[in-house]
């Protein structure tokens, strides 16, 4: 692969797992330090030991609003600078409303939509000094369709849909792109709480995206010639194309 991120610098939230981590191992190749965001601190011990110096770790439990807020300012002391933020950390509720845990609803209201308000808000100024950036955030199929098994998490990433495409408008005019890309189901542990069967048959009938897939669309996005911007990419799985 070429080297087309050699000399940026790019920061990736939810990176221990999934398609943080897919992403992560995508700017990795293509030649970016990347700063790996997580809570999980055994997890991004061993991943930034496997894969060298060029990958950071950052222990941050996004949800700690005071721990939230340090984000920019320390990838920039680690690192020096930011060129890319793949807004990636999420949760997932699913099933009936009448069924949901409402402490669920906020958690996940709060990671899927003003975590990442707030990481995109932390990072601007410094991309705005520097007059370049790209930003990408994880949305979802859901966002495009008033999917009936899955209201709340839907109803979060319709939001940032609207967060994505109005920031973009903002923005563009000091250099710094901002996309989405929404793919459909990803085998990642999102997908933890759908039922065994449903999982299974969507395992067998190839209805699954891998992370790395979702992946190479951001690698794609993040590539292309300054004067080109990739708003918004929906990927899925052929079987969902009907």
């Amino acid at each position: 692969m070429a080297r087309e991120l050699e000399g940026k610098v790019a920061v990736v939230t939810g990176a221990a797992s999934g398609i943080g981590l897919a992403s992560t191992n995508a700017m990795l190749a293509a030649g970016a330090r990347v700063v790996l965001v997580d809570r999980d601190e055994a997890a991004l011990t061993k991943l930034c030991a496997e894969r060298g110096d060029a990958a950071l770790a950052l222990v941050i439990d996004l949800l700690d609003p005071k721990a939230c807020a340090t984000l920019a300012p320390r990838v920039i002391e680690m690192a020096g600078q930011i060129d890319i933020l793949h807004a990636n950390a999420g949760t997932y509720v699913g099933g009936d409303l009448v069924d949901a845990d409402t402490s669920a609803i906020d958690r996940m209201l709060n990671l899927n939509v003003n975590v990442v308000m707030k990481n995109v808000h932390d990072v601007l100024p410094h991309m705005i000094g520097r007059n370049t950036g790209d930003i990408v955030v994880t949305s979802s199929l859901a966002a495009h369709f008033p999917t009936p098994w899955e209201p709340v998490y839907a109803s979060s990433k319709w939001a940032i849909n609207c967060f994505v495409q109005t920031v973009r408008r903002q923005v563009f005019k000091h250099g710094i792109r901002v996309g989405s890309v929404s793919p459909g189901p990803v085998i990642s542990a999102l997908l933890a709480d759908w039922p065994e069967e449903k999982l299974r048959e969507a395992k067998e009938s190839g209805s699954l995206l891998d992370a790395s897939e979702v992946a190479n669309a951001i690698l794609f996005m993040l590539t292309r010639p300054r004067g080109v911007t990739i708003r918004d990419v929906i990927l899925m799985p052929t079987n969902f194309d009907l």
